[in-house]
């Protein structure tokens, strides 16, 4: 110790050393991750900006499970169009995500999956893979533990049917009289959601005509018992609703047998031309790959050859589905998403502070104003006058716009100084207008139709595959809140039913339900910024709320992750290992409720400072996108780049329209 001029000592009083170190402790914690962000933000910049393509769009592959290869396999089986080449690189891929035990999963770190792992059992048997082998074995075993082809989801036993493996008249019935239900009958074909109604349409013509190919070896292995492969199963209640909807069921089993011919040829060939309608103009079905695989098979089976221009356009654009990978294998992707990534990667350069007329910017707005759709669709069955506009997620599909993308576009154009902004203004106001037409009776939004909420197309036995309505959803209508406040109507009674219906939604520990993504944080982290934006100040006990659960859920290690089992067990809701996509949401909300200079969000920041690599990317193998609850996940692998982009930019710069109404560029 020193003396001082006073001839006391030079002594610190431990008390003030330790405040002093409380205070100032933070402060260089976060000097340290603001100038980490800065440089993670510059590399993350470049290695997006190298990924664009030169017409100025962005898509990452989207990756989901082995039953899309599985079926592509057989598709090609079932159409006698069989290559060895394709047929070995699919089996590579299939091959490569087996589990030790022998199993497949619908995500990465998942559990096994019966269905998943039946459909890529039968495809590796197609590629020439024996019984015999350990593989094999182990997955046969693990089938018929878990009671065998039976106990599979309708869709597995449908692919088997078409080749003897199962029997049609064990199969719910889908009869093509389906057609005939105006709109304002319950179980008519705009009761389900788009990418259900597409699937259904052409399946009500196979279940009608049962086709049946020669099965090239036969799946005794897959039972629990080979001569009595379809145990019986205990009916529910008569007086309950799925007691109902089996005897129904039985009841269409007997009209299949004695369906008048005329009137049956007549509803198949309104389903055919339904179809054929609906085909977009690279061939594919809505842009995603089951409707087309499907529509594909319910056309041939009417006699439609594989050299008619719509099933050779059908068979064209499934090969666009497929992503050749380095090490030779073929994966299939269930549906592309080059909108939806091009308005992300926008946002996110934007908010990096890339200028707003950037060229990479400019082509990219480009690029969506061109994807504007501009003509009805099934939408419009129940909004029938209102005026088409918005943007769908995939390169092609004018038939099905949907809400959420139009939202997300709509804010990545107004980041943009655009050349012509009178054209942007335009499309912009086409979009809100569209949207707000498309407002769900509740106050809220769904992805694709309005008030498409009918109790009954999910208790029927064929819809066993996942999510069949399109509910309005918390992350969907907060995108729309926020686009509709950056548009300036913070204050309108539209975006007010929409911003009541929200915080009736929130959940009691402080999040919102993902329907569109994983899952708790993802919706928290889509509702969040939308309630600030509209005006709802930080002190809201709806957004002191969530910020408490977010910050409870937080990891050891300063990251966000939230396994897909959330969506079935509770205990799982919050909770997983870290990834970039979810750690990003998270903040986003976070610095959205006004938390940027807490520790919660400095360590945030260091998580995906500190995991970034070094080209300026972040790995994520972990599924954070839904396509059905549980039933059907994505791993979209542009979010692991946009959205931890969008964090650090908002961090480092703020948000672009946080506290203002933005300019209106030749307004």
């Amino acid at each position: 110790m020193t003396a001082t001029t006073d001839g006391s000592t030079g002594a610190v009083d431990p008390r003030a050393a330790s405040a002093s170190t409380i205070t100032t402790q933070p402060t260089i914690a976060a000097d340290a991750a603001l100038a980490a962000a800065r440089r993670a933000a510059e590399r993350s910049v470049e290695h997006l900006l190298g990924r664009q393509d030169e017409q100025g769009w962005w898509k990452g592959d989207l990756a989901t499970n082995v039953t899309m290869d599985a079926e592509d396999l057989l598709l090609r089986q079932f159409l006698g169009i069989q290559d060895p080449a394709t047929l070995e690189a699919a089996a590579g891929f299939i091959r490569g995500e087996q589990l030790g035990d022998g199993t497949w999963a619908t995500f990465h770190g998942g559990p096994a999956d019966l269905s998943t792992t039946i459909e890529a059992y039968v495809a590796l048997r197609l590629a020439g893979d024996l019984p015999e082998d350990p593989h094999m074995r182990r997955a046969a075993g693990w089938v018929r533990d878990q009671g065998g082809i039976a106990a599979s989801r309708v869709f597995t036993r449908i692919w088997l049917a078409l080749f003897g493996w199962w029997k049609w008249d064990d199969l719910p019935e889908l009869p093509p009289e389906l057609m005939f239900f105006p709109k304002w009958v319950p179980l008519n074909i705009y009761d389900f959601g788009c990418w259900a109604r597409q699937t259904i349409v052409p399946l009500t013509i196979v279940s009608a005509k049962r086709p049946v190919r020669p099965a090239p070896f036969a799946l005794d292995e897959l039972h629990t018992d080979p001569d009595h492969p379809n145990p019986p199963k205990r009916r529910a209640p008569v007086g309950s609703w799925d007691g109902l909807f089996q005897r129904l069921d039985k009841a269409l089993h007997v009209y299949h047998r004695f369906a008048p011919r005329p009137l049956r040829r007549v509803a198949m060939n309104i389903a055919a031309r339904w179809i054929i309608e609906r085909q977009e103009n690279d061939g594919c079905w809505g842009g995603i790959q089951p409707p087309a695989v499907y529509s594909v098979i319910a056309l041939h089976l009417l006699g439609y050859d594989l050299d008619h221009p719509v099933m050779r356009a059908g068979l064209e654009s499934l090969d666009r589905f497929a992503v050749w990978r380095e090490d030779g294998t073929r994966m299939i992707e269930a549906c592309q998403s080059p909108v939806w990534d091009t308005c992300l990667a926008t946002i996110a350069l934007a908010d990096a502070g890339v200028a707003p007329d950037h060229p990479a910017l400019v082509r990219a707005a480009d690029w969506m104003l061109a994807e504007e759709i501009a003509r009805p669709g099934d939408w419009s069955v129940r909004r029938p006058d209102l005026e088409p506009g918005g943007w769908a997620f995939e390169f092609h599909n004018d038939n099905y716009p949907d809400i959420d993308d139009t939202a997300e576009v709509a804010l990545a154009l107004r980041r943009v100084r655009h050349p012509d902004p009178d054209r942007v203004n335009a499309a912009i106001e086409r979009g809100v207008r569209w949207t707000v037409g498309m407002q769900s009776r509740n106050g809220a939004w769904g992805a694709f139709d309005a008030d498409n909420t009918s109790p009954f197309p999910n208790r029927l036995p064929f819809c066993d595959f996942g999510e069949v309505i399109d509910p309005p959803s918390a992350d969907v209508t907060g995108h729309v809140v926020e686009m509709l406040a950056v548009e300036g109507r913070a204050t309108d009674p539209v975006t007010r039913r929409g911003i009541e219906w929200l915080l009736s939604e929130q959940d009691p520990n402080g999040g919102w339900f993902g329907r569109w993504g994983v899952n708790y944080v993802y919706g928290t982290g889509s509702v969040v910024p939308a309630l600030t934006a509209a005006g709802l100040p930080v002190s809201h006990p709806a957004i002191r709320r969530a910020v408490e659960w977010l910050e409870s859920v937080q990891n050891d290690d300063g990251g966000w992750g939230e396994d897909l089992r959330s969506y079935t067990e509770e205990k799982w809701i919050g909770q997983g290992a870290s990834t970039a996509s979810q750690t990003a949401w998270a903040l986003i909300a976070l610095l959205a409720a006004g938390r940027r200079d807490t520790v919660a969000v400095t360590r945030g920041i260091t998580w995906l400072t500190t995991t970034q690599q070094e080209d300026g990317s972040w790995d994520e193998p972990y599924f954070t996108g839904t396509g059905f609850p549980w039933d059907f996940s994505i791993n979209y692998h542009l979010y692991r780049q946009v959205f931890p982009l969008t964090a650090l930019g908002r961090y480092v710069h703020g948000d672009p329209f946080a506290g203002r109404t933005p300019e209106r560029e030749g307004a």
